[in-house]
């Protein structure tokens, strides 16, 4: 049996993949997660469930949503997000069927661990007709009620599809909010977020060459997005579906699948996947920067023998995994946060980062 990650969750058995419904709760930091129970593959999704008083340490609790309706018998419940409203706990996330496709549906929880589906699931269709692809919502609050973000695409072309609603169960399609060729045929993931008084829009590029993140930071007037700076500050490779959420303190934190896909399990493994250490987001000129939480700066080390450093390069000996600097930009400082089996480096104070699973 491989060792497990002494600083990261992983799932006490079966697969995970991306992070859901990020929220803190009634004094808790919940984590939901994309998971498998049965196997350590990918399968039907249910929402695994996590919570952790301090971001480091967490603890497992029961499966929050499993695909026990007609509109979830194909694939399951896919990812979403968490919204807080009048004390009880939304969950969205996205109901996969034979019948309907991609659809987006809600369940509602008191407490935080039991939860009850909408009556009325799911709540929303893909407006675009033709479009297979609608996917992974994230809810935000916003002064004059709530929108919503999806990830979707047609015809090779990546998009983030708006929706608004003051009540969280009728939604109204606002029209697309970011379009482009350049990030692959589906943006996954989004994620629509306030930072510095700048709006920012977050997605997961999936079918390019590298499964990375995206960051595009800009202006929104309420129903149009006008990007104004491009950043990546994490290059993965193993570090993909972020989401965001406010802590106790206010500060944007940043939760991302940590594994390395297609990879072979690890003799004996009983799961697989994990969640990488939670990340303050921060903006310098408009571009994202990316740094661990303070429960975890205490693990930070300035150096690591796996590490190698050529001219403007920092990587991993041995492989191509690492990140070039900026040109012009200089090495100034090293964070490094080793596990078990994985390595996440953080340089220039999060100026940029890159995650690796090595194994073990």
């Amino acid at each position: 049996m491989p060792a497990r990650l002494k600083y990261h969750f992983e799932p006490a058995r079966g697969w995970m993949n991306d992070p859901n419904g990020l929220i803190y709760f009634k004094g808790k930091y919940h984590a939901f997660f994309q998971h498998n129970p049965y196997a350590p593959v990918w399968g039907p999704m249910h929402w695994g469930h996590a919570v952790s008083d301090d971001l480091l340490t967490w603890k497992e609790l029961p499966i929050a949503l499993y695909p026990d309706q007609p509109y979830e018998n194909s694939g399951g419940c896919f990812s979403g997000s968490a919204v807080e409203k009048d004390g009880l706990l939304y969950l969205f996330y996205t109901s996969v069927s034979h019948e309907l496709g991609q659809t987006q549906s809600v369940a509602v929880s008191e407490d935080g661990i039991h939860f009850q589906k909408y009556a009325e699931n799911p709540i929303l269709c893909c407006p675009i007709q033709g479009t297979a692809d609608f996917r992974d919502p994230k809810v935000i609050q916003f002064p004059d009620g709530y929108r919503m973000v999806c990830g979707s695409g047609c015809g090779g072309v990546g998009r983030v599809l708006l929706f608004a609603s003051q009540d969280l169960l009728h939604w109204e399609y606002q029209g697309v909010l970011f379009e482009s060729r350049d990030y692959g045929a589906v943006l996954e993931c989004p994620d629509f977020f306030v930072l510095n008084g700048k709006y920012v829009l977050m997605f997961s590029k999936i079918g390019t060459v590298d499964y990375a993140v995206q960051f595009i930071s800009g202006a929104f007037d309420g129903s149009r997005f006008t990007p104004l700076c491009y950043s990546a500050p994490e290059a993965g490779p193993q570090f993909y579906a972020p989401q965001t959420f406010l802590d106790a303190q206010g500060r944007r934190i940043m939760i991302g699948w940590l594994y390395s896909w297609g990879r072979p399990l690890d003799t004996g493994a009983e799961y697989a996947g994990a969640l990488s250490i939670p990340r303050v987001l921060t903006m310098e000129n408009g571009r994202i920067w990316n740094y661990p939480v303070d429960s975890a700066v205490p693990l930070l080390k300035e150096s690591d023998a796996m590490l190698e450093i050529q001219n403007d390069f920092i990587g991993v000996h041995g492989t191509s995994v690492g990140i070039a600097l900026d040109p012009g930009d200089s090495l100034r400082d090293l964070a490094v946060l080793r596990d078990t089996k994985t390595i996440e480096v953080f340089i220039n104070s999060g100026r940029y980062s890159f995650s690796y699973w090595f194994s073990c």
